[in-house]
């Protein structure tokens, strides 16, 4: 059965991987200012899927609780493929909320360089609003920054 785990958790780290390229290209291709607004989103999405029971499963039907991972990331990664410049900052924030979450306090070797990935992207992207140091401490220190 571990063997079984282990697999499963190696494919989901190479999709992790796979998606988080391309959502790293579609923020580097977004202008500084965008960057700030991405960065708000993202901490707001980050907060909301904390207050959840399973942060992991955040934006997956209820149904789907039982599956290896959640739909959330698949949800952002197609959102942030769109044409809509707000419908796609909003699959970014989306998907690198689930995806910080998702890695978070993995047991597994292989979806911890993601989780580093995501939370430099995020630290990169909270530098980029703008705020006052106390107010990114404050952030840190609160329930939504704590997975920070």
């Amino acid at each position: 059965m571990q063997i079984v785990t282990r697999l499963i958790a190696m494919s989901r780290a190479r999709q992790l991987q796979r998606q988080f390229r391309q959502i790293e290209r579609n923020i580097s291709a977004l202008p500084t200012r965008t960057r700030g607004r991405l960065g708000v989103m993202t901490l707001r999405e980050i907060g909301q899927a904390s207050r959840c029971e399973f942060p992991h499963l955040y934006s997956t039907a209820p149904e789907q609780r039982y599956m290896p991972w959640g739909q959330g990331t698949q949800i952002g990664f197609n959102r942030a493929q769109s044409d809509n410049p707000e419908v796609a900052l909003r699959g970014i924030a989306l998907w690198l909320a689930v995806a910080y979450h998702e890695t978070k306090d993995s047991p597994h070797t292989s979806l911890q360089p993601q989780h580093r990935q995501v939370l430099r992207v995020v630290r990169e992207l909270r530098d980029a609003t703008g705020e006052q140091p106390d107010t990114a401490a404050q952030w840190m220190r609160s329930d939504a920054g704590a997975a920070a």
